[in-house]
């Protein structure tokens, strides 16, 4: 019989296994509709990136539970894909044509896409390459690409759907504006970071000479923009002043004072400047009082035309230009130190720019409703619970949803526009002429749609919608689960159930399952300014993808951040060898035959019992996996593993094994060796299949085996061979107490609770002579001949008694003992004067001298057992 390498080298076989995986097509679910379905759909990663943690991290918790459910007999699915990620794309196509000397306005839009998809073919594969080093067992047959045929069909149909139920429109309003990529961005886009400011207290004189009010701000470059200032009707220092006209620093404008709700009189002074034009709280105010707008900073984030001596000057630098010209004008009362929240471009870290601006919106009241509705109604489980209330939370504050982006890398908005009447029509291919005018002078709109968009139909666009008849979409939709980070809740998960509910009438999955953020062992996040990435193909090359994937599961639950470093993956390198080792030599202990079916009328008691362990840790993982719980899962695993298999069955059966005739044993522990594998075969898939290839009388492939079911339950011999491993675990810690060499042998007495008790350790004398060197064993009637020359250790069904004088040499042991009193002497000594010394403890830093007074107490404890010990033996 073929065995396994001596040393385990994932390297040598990782690459082999995944091929052969793939030229099989294990990875495909079947047509037969007889089976019941289980879909996931991979959270699509940018086209831009490159794998790090929290990709592997999502990535394994989807390919455990898809291996899981491909070996329980579902059709199971797991379909992957990329997002052509708008911003993110550009801005490296860019990069990469400033680097080649050439601006993207160089370029038509035509000539700048072809650029755009020649660097999507070249890097856009590296990620699917990486994850499938990870193991992935995706449907690669069915990847999709956001900007694919079929997906770009699905999007124009929902944008037309939307527009003709009114739920899309264009319109004048407040945008988060990047002056950076030139583009708006959601309000999910935005990282919002508190920031040290200024409040500025600037006076506003009445037009008619009497006096003035003064207001508080952050942003003293609007002030070209205001068009009123507003108090709080019920505030009674300001009801005399509602209705008059204020002029307008620096300006020759004048602006009236309005009475409005908006304005909190415990803010400031209480009195606050409108600027419709460049605050989304402005706007409102400005629309209930037809205020107008007033654009004064532009796109490039410079002051504009309207902005008077300070056209075209930086924000910033007008703002110092405004502030400068305002105390010189007598009309800066103060500046305060205030902490602002500042919102930043996730992409590229600029500043935003709130900008009253022309976009596509989407209205969101409706749909967001449905969408709170289906949660609430338990239709959606959100796993970990907690985090509902930020689902809810975004749901119940959302404001209306603008679509549009200053990009041409994107789904072009589908609306196309008459040059000659100014109509515009809403269609998914360009019209032949207008329908108001006929005019044929028709153009598309340069803008392209959000990539939230898109990706908030991912879940049924890549099964086929809009064509319901299609199979994937019959067989796979509704999805079962998402699982995803909970930093994106609102960038995409509630997108995807809205959506999918509008469109389909049905939610997108079942179960969403949140994952933490990975932070290094400081809690800090990982990024390459500070140095603390990790790379997981670095991790894979040198430790392999199974001890990588098990690093990031184990001590894990849903939705709780990580703290991780490379030492994680060090100690599940060490249980795959284990593995290795355990598989090898149960191989080396197998004849060559093909019927290696168990006997279960010729089982031994540990046969029984580790059979009996076998199926409580089964059902106990098919209940953690079935909720999700793939951190307590995987602890199960591989304790089972460890400690039951490794650490207690094999010691227990090895002399049977030796015995060729006892082909029981063999068949036993070839039975439980193949469970192990499955049902460790989704979290380590790679080791798990080399290992099985090697088993004899395997009729599958790991990866379509049956999940393991059925299997037998001995209670009594179970309960029995728990009492006995705990007396030997009670042994082995009395002989590691009292320092007695592993291999010592020596005779014990047992003094049973009852005769079954009795019977049972009579029975068990070979367990305790094979791993404990106990030669004889005596059962008691009494405790007559007990003294002091034995010690004993109780346990639930009996006390157990040792001869003194067959564990310990008592002369050497007390010699022994004195010397290891006179080292410990010394070093109390030492420290205690080393800690009385006042000049030691003043300069020394105090994590050092908390480490000696540590010492100190540690070396105290054990000169006192050491003392008693010798008082003992005396």
């Amino acid at each position: 019989m073929k065995n396994l390498e001596k040393s385990y080298n994932p390297a040598d076989f990782e690459d082999n296994i995944y091929k052969f995986w793939m030229d099989n097509e294990y990875f495909k679910p079947s047509t037969d509709d007889s089976k019941e379905s289980f879909t996931i759909v991979m959270p699509p990663p940018n086209v831009t990136g490159n794998l790090h943690l929290g990709h592997a991290l999502n990535g394994t918790i989807q390919d455990i539970v898809i291996r899981y459910k491909r070996m329980q007999g579902y059709n199971a699915l797991w379909l992957p894909g990329t997002d052509h990620a708008s911003i993110s794309t550009e801005a490296k196509v860019v990069e990469k044509l400033k680097k080649e000397g050439v601006k993207k306005s160089d370029l038509t839009r035509e000539e700048f896409l072809e650029e755009a998809w020649d660097w999507t073919h070249k890097y856009g594969g590296n990620i699917k390459e990486q994850l499938k080093k990870l193991g992935s067992s995706c449907d690669w047959s069915r990847d999709s690409f956001t900007l694919d045929e079929h997906l770009t069909k699905a999007v124009y149909e929902v944008f037309e759907r939307l527009y003709k139920k009114d739920y899309i429109y264009r319109g004048m309003r407040i945008v988060n504006w990047c002056p950076h990529c030139h583009t708006a961005v959601s309000d999910t886009e935005v990282i919002h970071e508190p920031q040290e400011g200024k409040m500025w207290y600037i006076k506003y004189p009445y037009s008619d000479k009497t006096g003035f009010v003064t207001i508080a701000t952050t942003r003293p470059e609007t002030l070209l923009g205001d068009l009123a200032v507003a108090v709080n009707p019920d505030d009674e220092r300001y009801t005399d002043l509602v209705g008059k006209t204020l002029d307008l620093p620096l300006t020759d404008r004048q602006i009236p004072v309005i009475a409005d709700e908006y304005v909190d009189s415990s803010f400031g002074t209480g009195c606050v400047k409108i600027t419709p034009s460049h605050d989304p709280n402005d706007f409102e105010v400005g629309a209930r009082h037809n205020l107008g707008q007033l654009i004064v900073i532009d796109e490039d984030a410079k002051i504009n035309e309207n902005g008077y001596a300070y056209k075209g000057l930086d924000r910033y630098e007008a703002r110092e230009r405004i502030i400068k010209d305002l105390d010189e004008q007598g009309l800066l009362v103060k500046v305060e130190k205030h902490e602002n929240s500042v919102g930043h471009c996730e992409r590229c870290n600029t500043i935003i720019e709130p900008l009253a601006s022309l976009q596509w919106f989407v209205k969101m009241e409706e749909m967001a409703k449905k969408a709170l509705e289906a949660y609430r109604e338990n239709k959606v489980n959100i796993i970990p619970e907690r985090f509902g209330k930020i689902y809810e939370n975004w749901l119940e504050n959302i404001r209306d949803w603008c679509i549009s982006r200053q990009l041409w890398w994107g789904h072009r908005i589908p609306v196309y526009y008459c040059d000659d009447c100014g109509e515009y029509i809403v269609s998914k291919e360009k019209p032949e002429k207008c329908d108001k005018c006929g005019s044929e002078h028709l153009r598309q709109d340069e803008d392209t749609l959000d990539t939230w968009f898109s990706s908030a139909l991912w879940p049924f666009s890549t099964l086929g919608w809009p064509d319901t008849d299609s199979d994937d979409y019959k067989r796979f939709f509704p999805t079962d689960l998402l699982v995803t980070g909970y930093d994106i809740i609102f960038f995409w998960v509630s997108r995807m159930i809205f959506s999918s509910l509008e469109q389909t009438g049905e939610v997108p999955f079942k179960d969403v399952l949140l994952t933490g953020l990975i932070r290094d062992v400081q809690g800090r996040k990982m990024s390459k300014s500070l140095g603390n990435g990790i790379d997981p193909l670095q991790v894979i090359s040198e430790y392999g993808a199974d001890a990588l994937r098990y690093s990031l599961i184990t001590n894990n639950a849903p939705g709780n951040d990580i703290k991780y470093s490379v030492k994680k993956v060090e100690p599940q390198r060490n249980f795959a060898n284990k593995l290795w080792n355990a598989s090898r030599f149960v191989l080396m202990n197998l004849d060559d035959r093909d019927d290696y079916s168990a006997r279960y009328d010729k089982l031994e008691r540990e046969d029984k019992w580790i059979i009996s362990r076998l199926k409580t840790v089964v059902d106990e993982i098919n209940n953690n996996l079935d909720k999700y719980e793939i951190g307590i899962a995987a602890a199960k695993v591989q304790d089972f593993i460890w400690e039951d298999f490794c650490d207690w069955y094999i010691e227990l059966v090895k002399t049977r094994l030796y015995d060729r005739d006892n082909i029981n044993a063999q068949n036993v522990i070839l039975y439980i060796l193949e469970n192990i594998l499955k049902i460790l075969h989704p979290f380590m898939p790679f080791i798990t299949e080399e290992i099985w290839s090697y088993l004899p009388n395997r009729k599958t492939p790991l990866i379509i085996s049956d999940w393991p079911k059925d299997i037998k339950y001995y209670e009594e011999e179970l309960n029995d061979l728990e009492l006995i491993k705990n007396a030997i675990k009670a042994i082995r810690k009395m002989k590691t107490d009292m320092n007695i060499e592993p291999s010592k042998h020596f005779s014990m007495l047992v003094y049973p609770n009852d005769e079954a008790a009795g019977k049972l350790y009579s029975d068990s004398a070979n367990y305790f002579k094979d791993l404990e060197h106990i030669d004889k064993i005596t059962i008691l009637d009494n405790k007559d001949a007990i003294n002091k020359d034995f010690t004993s250790i109780m346990m639930t069904n009996a006390e157990i008694f040792f001869p003194l004088n067959e564990l310990i040499d008592f002369e050497k042991e007390k010699q022994r003992l004195k010397e290891e009193k006179e080292k410990l002497d010394f070093e109390v000594e030492r420290l205690e004067k080393k800690l009385s010394n006042e000049k030691f403890v003043s300069k020394a830093p105090k994590d050092v001298v908390d480490k000696e007074k540590e010492k100190l107490e540690n070396y105290k404890d054990l000169l006192d057992k050491t003392i008693k010990r010798l008082e003992e033996l005396k």
